[in-house]
């Protein structure tokens, strides 16, 4: 599958350690709000919360902090409103950017991503602008060891995957958005511990980035990310070993 970029294998990292900070289950609380706020607080019906009570039980999230997050969105215990927003724009050497974001406050939210945008060398443009460089996908991702590659490619490919790939030290696994539950599922039968699995917006297509504007890309990226309104950022670069290395030691 064309479009698997550096970006999944450095948020799998980011992943853990915004873990450590506790930062996560803020982010995660909304997702799981705003999951039930929109098709109800049945997981079995509503895919969209069952990856949300996955990803929060990944992360470890007290059982008492997801039952809030979703009561809230039920609308049995008061709360912030959120809303859903999509922001697009343009990085360092062309490359497309995608952010998902919840917001109780859609002004301040593009009023911070603007400014993020600005300060590390891209420009926030308007809606549509690169969403037809994407599509939906699940991804889930893992951490690569030895001699394991041909295991976990015949457990995700007999769970209905479309492809895997290996990027650095992380395994990328890409799915049908309804396939998402089965996959990981099928990698946690099979042993292996799932990193993250969320839907995202895949690229069709990298930009291949020289040693500059690859560092400039990952300030800006990781910048997004880290907005506290922000639920996942998408884009489509690569950029070189060394740059991924020097992310890593970071």
């Amino acid at each position: 599958m064309a479009g698997h970029s550096h970006w999944a294998g450095i948020k799998y990292k980011k992943a853990l350690a915004d873990s450590r900070k506790g930062k996560v289950f803020s982010k995660i609380a909304k997702r799981l709000t705003m999951a039930a706020k929109t098709a109800g607080g049945d997981p079995d019906t509503n895919l969209e919360l069952r990856y949300a009570i996955d990803e929060a039980k990944s992360a470890n999230m007290p059982k008492d902090n997801i039952e809030r997050a979703i009561n809230k969105g039920l609308g049995n215990i008061e709360g912030a409103s959120y809303e859903a927003v999509v922001y697009e724009g343009y990085g360092p050497g062309g490359v497309a950017i995608m952010v998902e974001a919840l917001t109780d406050n859609r002004n301040r939210t593009a009023s911070e991503i603007r400014k993020i945008f600005e300060r590390n060398g891209g420009n926030l443009g308007d809606t549509g602008c690169v969403a037809w460089m994407f599509e939906r996908k699940g991804m889930v991702t893992v951490q690569a060891a030895e001699d394991d590659e041909e295991q976990l490619m015949l457990a995700v490919m007999e769970a209905g995957a479309l492809d895997m790939e290996r990027i650095n030290d992380i395994y990328e696994i890409a799915t049908e958005v309804s396939s998402l539950h089965d996959v990981k599922a099928a990698i946690e039968e099979a042993g292996f511990a799932v990193g993250k699995a969320e839907i995202q917006h895949i690229p069709r297509n990298t930009i291949d980035l020289g040693a500059d504007d690859g560092r400039r890309i990952l300030r800006l990226v990781e910048a997004l990310d880290d907005q506290d309104d922000t639920e996942s950022v998408s884009a489509n670069f690569n950029v070189p070993d060394e740059v991924m290395a020097e992310v890593a030691e970071g």
